[in-house]
């Protein structure tokens, strides 16, 4: 499922700038089998980063405040966004009106065996599931992926495949990592665990929530 929002810039642009991480990465033809993800943090980072929405740099959002660190790869699928159509799915999981969408791109957490040592680097995965997560009244979905042809990850094919464990470092991670010590707990949860065709299909709403939003894009160029 091609996504060529971001043609027209391409070609005007060419090689003179470095591509902007969520409008002008291009999500895969295999979407949403495999998916090219950005992603902006690895568990050996020790403060949260991430993509500053109108530069497309990573930025630091702010240090770590306890010792839990993301146990996998996370970052971002490109050209997709939480919208109405996403914020739908919730609604009709939870039998909930009040949820809409968080309005960022879908998040992606990978899983690899491999030791990466920093972010800002573009990852093939696999979807497998994911996590519904609704903080406050915002869909926040967290697709769970593995790294295309990962020599551990590569076998599973749905995230009951995975170990418990894993599966539970990854919920508290995402329960507990915008927790600020003395702080009020925010009211998140994950309410439901779901399998690769929910993942496939959160993917593909959120792609049709992009070209919503940003079907309007402005690509002309002047000399004022």
């Amino acid at each position: 499922m091609k996504n060529n929002i971001m043609d027209q810039i391409g070609r005007l642009m060419g090689l003179r700038y470095k591509s902007h991480p969520w409008h002008g990465i291009d999500i895969g033809e295999k979407a949403p089998d495999i998916i090219l993800s950005f992603i902006e943090m690895v568990p050996t980072d020790t403060v949260k980063y991430e993509v500053d929405k109108d530069s497309g740099y990573l930025r630091i959002d702010r240090p770590q405040k306890f010792s839990n660190v993301i146990p996998a790869l996370y970052g971002f699928i490109p050209q997709t966004y939480c919208g109405a159509n996403v914020a739908k799915l919730s609604r009709k999981a939870l039998d909930r009106k009040d949820i809409i969408g968080d309005a960022d791109p879908l998040d992606i957490c990978i899983l690899t065996e491999k030791n990466i040592s920093h972010g800002n680097i573009l990852v093939n995965a696999r979807p497998i599931g994911g996590f519904r997560m609704i903080d406050g009244n915002e869909a926040d979905d967290k697709i769970i992926a593995v790294m295309n042809n990962d020599a551990v990850y590569q076998n599973y094919s749905d995230i009951s495949d995975l170990p418990e464990l894993v599966v539970e470092r990854l919920k508290h991670y995402f329960l507990t990592y915008k927790d600020m010590p003395g702080g009020e707990k925010r009211n998140a949860e994950i309410t439901h665990i779901y399998g690769v065709k929910d993942a496939h299909e959160v993917i593909v709403e959120s792609m049709k929530d992009y070209h919503i939003k940003f079907h309007n894009i402005d690509l002309t160029f002047t000399d004022d």
